[in-house]
């Protein structure tokens, strides 16, 4: 337990050194080297310096203040996290260009950050627009080697990294419930990350998923954020809304005909002492001649599943990288970052997520509510 508090408390001392740091060189590259000075100055260091603290100390914001209020006061931090990425990468990218090109970066600096600044706007604003909106369906047919042909045309609807919380509250839910139920599916599988916070004030955020409907059913599986809030109490809190939770266990879909739904508890449970993954658990005693479907949160369990001859694996956490090119730092940590991928006869399609977590916006990685319909191949 004490090691695993000084890595924690490591890896937060790396996080707010480069924080400040890159702080620091956009500071430096749009006010100090465009030389303003006197009040412009002072008001534009003042602002960096509000929003880069508002910014670290927002998820504290969030479980100490009500929902109504933290949805007030984070909102511009939370924002702001947004346009520090989209600034920091658009400044490094103009600096590798000058310098590429051999010229002096002081001679272009007032251009340069005016430039910088109009584009993160523009970009900030499209990125704010998509994040808000409820998100659009995405039909994806998969063929699998084994799935029974009785059930050929069989729908998943699947959504995931929903993240009511700090933004996102009853009124996305709600209009979340409407629009998978208009796709009328036959099986309605929610891969993680449902809630940001604690169940003693989100649990009334969440109760418009109570009307999902599936006709073989709606299954939940825990992400690593509904871990950090909560697990126990969240999964009593989707048991209490009609959704069945698959904790390391299977159920039987569709007869003697039909396949094996099987979910995974996060793997990250463990850090918070709670149940973790356990794949052979939920695999355990099968018939290995009936197709299998995995809800798993985190695409990396596709490496031990795509082993263990799982047919489909249905998973989200990485939003697609949520605000470009943020998905090539996520593929440094999981190969698999949105869509379909193949390994042998296993299938793993990744959702880009049907909601967000921290800044309000997506960029070149929408978000999805994902209807799977699946045919014999």
């Amino acid at each position: 337990m004490r090691s695993r508090v000084v890595v924690v408390l490591c890896f937060a001392l790396l996080a707010l050194s480069l924080l400040g740091g890159a702080h620091w060189y956009i500071a430096q590259r749009l006010v100090l080297d465009p030389g303003l000075d006197g009040v412009a100055r002072a008001v534009a260091l003042g602002a960096l310096a509000t929003l880069a603290v508002g910014a670290v100390l927002t998820p504290g914001l969030e479980r100490w203040l009500a929902p109504p209020v933290v949805r007030v006061v984070a909102f511009p931090f939370l924002i702001w996290m947004g346009v520090f990425w989209l600034a920091f990468v658009a400044l490094a990218a103009s600096d590798l260009a000058l310098a590429l090109m051999g010229a002096s970066a002081e001679n272009v600096s007032v251009p340069r950050a005016a430039l910088v600044s109009g584009g993160v706007a523009a970009a900030a604003g499209l990125a704010l627009r998509n994040g808000l909106r409820v998100p659009a369906v995405r039909r994806v047919e998969i063929a699998l080697a084994r799935w029974p042909r009785a059930l050929d045309g069989f729908r998943i609807v699947q959504i995931s990294d929903i993240h009511i919380g700090p933004l996102l509250g009853r009124g996305f839910a709600r209009a979340l419930t409407e629009r998978v139920n208009a796709l009328d599916p036959d099986l309605v599988a929610v891969t993680g990350d449902l809630v940001d916070g604690p169940v003693d004030k989100l649990g009334e955020d969440v109760a418009p998923f109570a009307g999902l409907r599936g006709r073989h059913g709606v299954f939940f599986v825990t992400g690593n954020h509904d871990v950090y809030s909560g697990c126990e109490p969240w999964v009593e809190r989707v048991r209490e809304l009609g959704l069945r939770p698959l904790r390391n266990e299977r159920v039987a879909i569709g007869g003697e005909a039909g396949f094996d739904l099987a979910g995974v508890d996060d793997h990250r449970g463990d850090w918070v002492h709670g149940s973790s993954e356990d794949l052979g658990q939920a695999l355990a005693g099968r018939d290995a001649a009936r197709a299998v479907v995995l809800l798993a949160h985190d695409p990396t369990s596709f490496r031990r599943a795509s082993a263990a001859g799982v047919d489909l694996q249905l998973s989200g956490h990485t939003h697609g990288g949520q605000i470009w090119p943020f998905n090539y730092l996520v593929r440094l940590a999981v190969p698999w970052v949105a869509g379909l991928h193949r390994v042998g006869a296993s299938v793993l399609y990744v959702s880009r997520g049907s909601g967000f977590w921290g800044p309000p916006m997506r960029l070149f990685a929408p978000a999805e509510i994902t209807e799977l319909v699946l045919r014999r191949e």
